[in-house]
C-alpha cells in the first residue's frame, strides 16, 4: 500500500530504505508542520518497495511519502 503524507509540511527525516522490513506502527517518515513533528507510521507490517520522500522536500496532503508490499 501507499503511505500518503496526513497534512501539507517539510519532510524531516525518512527513517527507512527500500528493502526493509516493517512492522505496522514503526515510523516511516517524520514531517515537520506548524513547528511539530509528525510521525508517519507504517499502516500494515510489510516491505519497503520505495521512497519517495526526500529530506527538506515540502509535502502536501495526500503526497506518496513511502510504498510498502
Amino acid at each position: 500500500p501507499a503511505v500518503n503524507s496526513p497534512m501539507p509540511g517539510n519532510v524531516f527525516t525518512v527513517e527507512c530504505k527500500p528493502g526493509q522490513a516493517v512492522k505496522a506502527g514503526d515510523v516511516l517518515v517524520i514531517l515537520e508542520a506548524m513547528k511539530m513533528e509528525i510521525e508517519v507510521s507504517a499502516p500494515v507490517d510489510g516491505t519497503v518497495k520505495a521512497v519517495a520522500a526526500t529530506v527538506g522536500s515540502t509535502v502536501n496532503t495526500d503526497d506518496l511519502l513511502v510504498t510498502l508490499g
